[in-house]
């Protein structure tokens, strides 16, 4: 007869090792698998519905309005001050000209706020969460604490980025709430002053004969429409700043104290045991205390 083979015994006892220690956390292996098929199916696509953030969405559009009735505003008002005879106006004309081009970076800004709005929550639910309880499992399997540690700040992170957008739409709702009223004036004041040049011009051009009635109407839409101008394009300015601080700056600060949050967070070392390892560090540390005890 074959001679029968002896397992040690830390082999047959390894199986029982598993086996129990699979039963005693079986909770801690459930509840993050069920956390992640949760995320994956059913949080990603609500956090990535259009429905669920409308309320965000139409604030973000009814500030584009805003941004675009003020472009409107700045080019038309520059139109209707080069009507203005003389050059004492005119660094002011193209000065609300060149207002356009920065409308225009707000409202990209804007754009890009309404789009990250859904693909953070997809980013999150779709990939860090589940992502993090993977690796929290891996935790509980095979002790690894670098994991969990990861699992956690990958959950942290995966929840920071949904908050970005909200949290610099609240700031930013906070500071034009205060300044709405001064916008709306704003836009209203551009439009009444060009209007006056306009209907000045033509009734002047109608009672006597084109090019006399048109300076005529012109210098005397002029008089009137002298000190709005500097004044219009003070508030102009102004409301370009508001915009400017609310659609981009805010958010950037916002989005750069989560970007150093998350680094934060996320820069450890991974250290996976190897089979023995532990013993081999205990029997250097106990041979370590031996050598300092031998006398001198």
């Amino acid at each position: 007869p074959a001679p029968s083979t002896i397992q040690p015994p830390s082999l047959r006892n390894e199986p029982n090792m598993i086996q129990e220690k699979l039963r005693r956390n079986a909770l801690f292996l459930i509840l993050p698998l069920l956390a992640a098929l949760f995320s994956f199916f059913v949080l990603a696509g609500v956090a990535s519905s259009p429905e669920v953030h409308k309320h965000s969405i139409a604030a973000l559009e009814e500030k584009q309005t805003t941004v675009l009735e003020l472009s409107a505003a700045s080019a038309a008002a520059s139109a209707a001050i080069t009507l203005i005879p003389g050059d004492a106006a005119t660094p002011i004309a193209e000065q609300l000209a060149d207002l356009s081009s920065h409308f225009l970076v707000v409202l990209c800004a804007i754009y890009l706020e309404k789009y990250l709005l859904t693909l953070t929550g997809f980013l999150a639910f779709k990939i860090l969460i589940p992502v993090a309880c993977l690796a929290y499992i891996l935790n509980v399997l095979f002790d690894w604490r670098g994991l969990r540690l990861l699992a956690g700040k990958l959950a942290a992170f995966g929840l920071l980025i949904v908050l970005v957008i909200p949290v610099s739409l609240q700031l930013s709702n906070m500071i034009e709430d205060t300044y709405q009223a001064s916008i709306d004036a704003t836009i209203q004041s551009a439009q009444d002053a060009a209007e006056e040049i306009e209907d000045s011009a033509a009734e002047g051009g109608d009672e006597k004969g084109f090019w006399a009635g048109l300076l005529d109407g012109i210098t005397h839409a002029a008089s009137g429409a002298a000190d709005k101008v500097g004044r219009m394009a003070n508030d102009f300015l102004e409301a370009l700043a508001v915009m400017l601080v609310t659609s981009c700056i805010i958010p950037i600060l916002v989005l750069l104290s989560f970007v150093w949050l998350a680094k934060t967070l996320l820069s450890i070392q991974i250290q996976i045991p190897l089979p023995g390892q532990a013993e081999r560090q205990s029997g250097r540390r106990t041979a370590s205390r031996v050598e300092d005890q031998k006398p001198q």
